[in-house]
């Protein structure tokens, strides 16, 4: 025997998904001595001994034969002296930090829990909240690092004396050292309560829920991230009372389906689309509704498409298990924009008298988690809300990052901290006008900045001097000890979330297209359809959509006929204008002349200009009559996609985008689809619109320079303007770098501001 010793350092994904039992196993197997800790940073570090072959082979074996949710992306291997351990143990975890490592995000029930709960017989049968090594809650109920039981939510249940035979059980595979796991008589318990919080004394509160969803009730169900709202989707007047509850008249609303089998009854499923659902992050998933699909209209009116989701919890699998249709409402549970509710007395305040009944549990849930949220885009799985599942795993960038914040935008945003190559972004926070979504993000930020042991040198902000966020950066710069603040140009932090995922060289020049709805420009007008050239800390504009009025300011948000209006008086009188409208049949209709009259004089004035490719679709919209108002956050261009994709609307190629010296015409492209629409072909001059948005910008920004294109921004999901990016950097020979791992929306600008502080601060 040639015995020799090795020290590890595992970084990744090895908190709280049965890492340490599985070293513990290999060791045995393989008949080595040592020990394996979890570390203060969450990274796992051990000491292995014994003959050298073995120890070489421990080594190999660590990647390849990894529990299914671990990743491991750092792996320190030095040579270390034996120490003559008998043995191989778990050993307590350390507080001290050699490196940092992923907190372990939340994983859905795997399928092992699943037949055990569907067992008869079994000790863990109707149990809802069974979980293993491999699954269950981890961020949602934790208070700090490491991952140890008594740092999490659980604390208060002390395994019953089965649960600590299999705790302690090295070669029970999936609940050796399983700090979440319990079972009913150690575990959560589950109640169900009346409208007003009371008790109701039944034997089975999962299956009393039930019988109650199915009779028509609305329910509100605690999970693991918060609440959710849950009725029938298939009842117009059950999906009408939820609409009224959270005062969403249009916002789509998200289904949990019991499986494939069911998923497929309601929407079409792509080759890979179970694996995705299945997955164990289980994101809502948008696919395109199925004809005839058993669901009301009033789900996602105006809409071609459902947001489905798998069961992630004990309680959602058997509650789905018993409904006939497979399927139910399953939206977040709070007065719309308002934070989701994570206890009984928020939901009690928000909606006491409203839900007929709710399924409650004694666990505590320490950090909201709403439901992730992803999309389709030209083939493309794109996000559009990174939370449950996802967050708080880190985005490793190209370049070393000095400990820093980023406090991200406005609306549908998050935060995140940096260090190292990582940067590490909160689960989605919301709008930031809720003072309760400020004060999280906050809160979430420092928790982040606290666990991770950071020194921050700098706090970075957006440049738009309104936001709200720029209130708390002083004093949480103050707080942490952070030497200054730092502003980050929004679509400059759009072109390097995308850069930053690809993790290209951030030194070199590329062209970037960053379309969205607003941002703050440096000349100070609202910029929203931008050509950009991207080079370290700094950018060029190389073009951009024209500037328009929005007349009114945040009134042309929310009323788009206001965006037409301005757009058109550009070039018409005010008669002309309503003339224009009248013909399309919008004018009495969708917007008053009244109105009309005011958004002109508006325009005329001194109303902020944009060159926003969100305002330039909602006008789009308006004049359309797809949508007159925006009751959620780019809901008329959302509409307006969806109403295309309904008629196969394809966009005339042959027509070249009206631009000049690299600025798109708003006024033309708008004349564009207002003789369509007067020719009997609104669908396809709309896609051409939409179409030469993305293939102007692109070709503006691939005219100064050659590589591949970095696409972001909220309206980057468009399939139509997507389209007119690929086929531009297509004919360029180039690639296009879109977000895979963050939104493209606001939800990744943290990532940007993360780097392009880390290069502001540099220079």
């Amino acid at each position: 025997m040639n015995p020799s010793a090795a020290r590890i350092r595992v970084v990744g994904i090895v908190q709280g998904v049965g890492f340490r039992p599985f070293v513990h196993r290999l060791a045995l197997r393989l008949g080595l001595s040592g020990f394996v800790r979890n570390m203060g940073g969450s990274e796992v570090l051990i000491h292995v001994e014994g003959d050298g072959g073995r120890v070489r082979e421990f080594i190999k074996r660590l990647e390849r034969e990894k529990p299914p949710p671990a990743r491991i992306e750092e792996l320190v291997v030095e040579e270390a002296e034996p120490r003559g351990f008998k043995g191989f143990t778990i050993e307590k975890s350390g507080r001290s930090v050699t490196a940092r490592s992923a907190i372990p995000p939340d994983f859905g029930i795997c399928m092992e829990c699943i037949r055990e709960i569907r067992t008869p017989g079994g000790r863990r049968y109707r149990y809802p909240w069974n979980s293993c090594a491999w699954c269950g809650p981890r961020f949602s109920m934790m208070y700090r690092l490491p991952y140890d039981r008594e740092n999490t939510s659980m604390n208060k249940y002390p395994l019953c004396p089965e649960c600590r035979r299999e705790y302690e059980d090295v070669w029970n595979v999936r609940r050796h050292h399983a700090q979440g796991m319990s079972c009913p008589v150690c575990g959560p318990r589950t109640f169900l309560l009346d409208s007003h919080g009371r008790r109701l004394d039944v034997e089975d509160p999962v299956a009393e829920a039930a019988r109650l969803v199915e009779e028509g009730h609305v329910l509100a169900l605690k999970g693991v991230g918060g609440y959710h709202i849950a009725g029938l989707a298939s009842r117009d007047d059950v999906v009408e009372r939820i609409r009224r509850i959270k005062d969403r008249p249009t916002q789509p609303l998200a289904l949990m389906a019991r499986d494939c089998e069911a998923a497929a009854r309601i929407v079409e499923l792509d080759e890979g689309d179970c694996g995705i659902l299945w997955g164990p992050e289980r994101p809502i998933l948008l696919l395109k509704r199925r004809p005839g699909a058993p669901v009301s209209d009033l789900v996602a009116p105006g809409l071609d498409t459902l947001g489905v989701m798998m069961p992630y919890t004990g309680l959602q699998v058997l509650l789905l298990d018993s409904v006939r249709d497979g399927f139910l409402i399953m939206t977040s549970g709070n007065r719309h924009g308002m934070p989701m509710c994570t206890n009984l007395d928020c939901l009690l305040d928000q909606l006491q008298g409203e839900v007929d009944y709710i399924v409650e549990h004694d666990r505590e849930i320490v950090h909201r988690v709403d439901d992730s949220v992803l999309r389709k885009t030209r083939g493309w799985v794109v996000m559009l809300r990174r939370g449950r599942g996802y967050a708080p795993h880190w985005i490793r960038v190209p370049i070393k990052l000095p400990e820093s914040v980023a406090l991200g935008a406005e609306l549908q945003t998050a935060g995140a901290v940096a260090f190292d190559d990582k940067v590490v972004l909160t689960q989605y926070i919301g709008d930031l006008d809720n003072p309760a979504n400020l004060a999280e993000l906050e809160s979430e930020v420092r928790w982040l900045a606290e666990n991770y042991r950071l020194h921050p040198e700098y706090v970075v902000v957006d440049m738009h001097p309104a936001y709200s966020n720029r209130r708390i950066a002083p004093d949480l710069a103050e707080e942490l000890g952070a030497g200054g603040i730092v502003e980050v140009q929004h679509h400059h932090a759009h072109a390097l979330s995308a850069l930053a995922e690809w993790r290209v060289d951030l030194e070199a020049p590329y062209p970037a297209v960053a379309v969205d709805g607003t941002g703050y420009g440096v000349d100070g007008a609202i910029w929203g359809g931008e050509a950009l050239v991207v080079e370290g800390g700094s950018f060029e504009r190389a073009g951009h959509i024209g500037y328009f009025p929005l007349p009114g300011g945040d009134a042309a948000a929310k009323r788009p006929a206001r965006v037409a209006v301005g757009i058109l008086s550009l070039g018409y009188t005010l008669e002309e204008v309503e003339g224009v409208l009248s013909k399309l049949g919008v004018l009495g209709r969708g917007v008053s002349p009244e109105e009309v009259r005011v958004a002109y004089a508006q325009a005329k004035g001194a109303a902020f200009k944009s060159s926003s490719a969100g305002r330039l679709a909602d006008a789009i919209a308006a004049l359309l009559g797809v949508a007159f108002k925006r009751t959620y956050e780019g809901e008329p261009a959302i509409r307006l996609e969806a109403w295309l994709r309904m008629r196969g609307a394809r966009p005339d190629k042959r027509l070249e985008p009206p631009v000049k010296a690299g600025v798109l015409d708003p006024l033309r492209v708008v004349e564009h689809v207002v003789e369509g629409a007067l020719e009997g072909r609104a669908a396809e001059a709309a896609a051409t619109a939409l179409y030469w948005v993305g293939r102007a910008l692109a070709e503006a920004a691939l005219g100064e320079v050659r590589a591949p294109l970095a696409f972001s921004g909220g309206a980057a999901v468009n399939d139509y303007i997507a389209e007119g990016v690929v086929d531009a950097a297509a004919e360029a020979g180039v690639r296009v770098l879109y977000n895979r791992l963050v939104p493209p929306g606001d939800g990744g600008i943290p990532l940007g501001q993360a780097v392009a502080g880390a290069l502001q601060w540099r220079r």
